[in-house]
């Protein structure tokens, strides 16, 4: 048997250098005070920042998903890193933390270090809109186990906070506000669907019988919008008003909703929200789903709808809290991306009898 190395076996050690050393320039964008180690390191350092009394680590992971194979049909790489740090720092900030770094993991058969080089750029960009540092991470070159030309991103944050400001859920009562912030769109979960209903994503996306510049593909792309520094800033003012926060991730309201409510002990009623359709504007990529063939009674089952993140308020200042999102919106601006606007969606109620289900625990009302 002829002698190999490990170019011949499928994997590129050269290749492999080249990427991580454009990684480096994209790191660096995001480096932030804390930090004690750089790319290139065994493991990443940060320095817990001082002033802390009780604190707390919270961590999120989670990947892109299938939104992947649009930007590969798309040939378009520099996005999905953003909604790779969207959707653990967006997690993270539902305890009231804001993430301090975030690593990240790509997975390849071959490695195109220009390619890997354009999902860290997203990476980076996501981390530099959070405020945190891109610590490290890793690539892994795994001929015959993925298909040539196909990356899975995936990826963590951590967040450190004082236990005693941690926002819990617990403090959610009767009659407190819903506060809906809006998605940039589909964002990253559903895709398994979207994929299902759109086969050509060069198609023009036709809105309201005019053509809105962009593909239907350009349109699924838009990064998921980073609540972190809007949420952060609210949080400076009314921490104590703000009883429970939700990323509306996949379930979409049914399933996320939920889980920010405290469980009801025995003989007690269960918290529940109400929403209020028609409270919020729809994004247009909703309704050409459903064009296409989503299910119209299982869309809010699925995805987001619209509303990204959703908090639990004091009904007191749910006005100026409302206030307060909508002035600031314009600091947050991105091109090409309407700026986030904040809107009064429903209120916390008691279940009026036993809560069975998904159903039971967010009702519509008109």
């Amino acid at each position: 048997m002829a002698n190999i190395d490990y170019k011949q076996s499928g994997v590129d050690v050269e290749e492999g250098y080249r990427a991580v050393s454009l990684y480096k320039e994209h790191a660096k964008r995001a480096a932030i005070p804390g930090m004690l180690t750089g790319l290139g390191a065994f493991n990443g350092m940060f320095e817990v920042p001082k002033g802390i009394k009780n604190p707390v680590m919270v961590s999120g992971t989670d990947g892109v998903g299938t939104k992947l194979d649009i930007a590969f049909q798309m040939k378009k790489y520099d996005t999905v890193g953003i909604d790779c740090v969207a959707m653990s720092v967006n997690d993270i900030l539902c305890s009231g933390v804001q993430t301090l770094f975030f690593l990240d993991y790509i997975a390849c058969g071959k490695l195109d270090a220009e390619v890997a080089a354009d999902l860290v750029k997203g990476v980076s960009d996501g981390c530099i809109e959070t405020g945190c540092a891109l610590l490290g991470g890793e690539t892994a070159e795994m001929p015959d186990f993925y298909d040539e030309g196909k990356y899975d991103l995936a990826g963590f944050g951590v967040g450190v906070g004082d236990k005693k400001q941690m926002i819990t859920g617990e403090d959610i009562k009767q009659n407190d506000v819903l506060i809906g912030l809006s998605s940039t769109g589909v964002h990253s979960n559903g895709f398994s669907l979207v994929r299902k209903l759109v086969k050509n994503f060069d198609e023009k996306f036709i809105y309201d019988g005019k053509d809105t510049g962009k593909t239907i593909g350009e349109v699924l792309l838009t990064p998921t919008r980073i609540y972190v520094k809007p949420v952060m800033e609210v949080l400076k003012k009314y921490r104590k008003s703000i009883h429970g926060m939700v990323h509306v991730t996949g379930g979409g309201f049914y399933e996320n909703i939920p889980r920010m409510y405290p469980k009801a002990e025995k003989s007690k009623r269960q918290l529940i929200s109400i929403i209020k359709r028609d409270s919020w504007d729809i994004p247009p990529v909703f309704g050409e789903l459903i064009k296409r063939g989503a299910d119209v009674e299982k869309v809010y089952n699925t995805f987001n709808m619209g509303i990204g993140f959703v908090l639990a308020v004091n009904a007191k200042e749910a006005d100026e809290i409302i206030e307060m999102f909508n002035n600031n919106a314009h600091k947050y601006s991105k091109p090409g991306i309407p700026d986030m606007k904040a809107y009064r969606i429903g209120r916390v109620a008691y279940a009026e009898g036993e809560v069975n289900g998904q159903k039971d625990a967010v009702l519509f009302e008109d």
